[in-house]
């Protein structure tokens, strides 16, 4: 299943904010990834809260890389 839509993603790439460029869009993709790493990593005590809040930082900033 992840393959598959892995395969789906490589397809429609230009569909998803990377039509400036694969380099530009998998930079956004890791600082984004990055910084819902370190979100977390900051709340490492609570730990439902660390996942929720890197969790939404990761689809928000994702999705805001795919639209604009």
């Amino acid at each position: 299943m992840r393959f598959a839509w892995f395969v789906w993603i490589v397809r429609h790439i230009n569909e998803f904010g990377f039509s400036h460029g694969l380099l530009k869009g998998a930079i956004g993709t890791a600082a984004v990834l990055i910084t819902a790493v370190l979100l977390g990593l900051a709340l490492h005590r609570h730990r439902p809260a660390d996942l929720a809040v890197g969790g939404v930082t990761a689809v928000a900033g994702i999705g805001w890389l795919a639209f604009h």
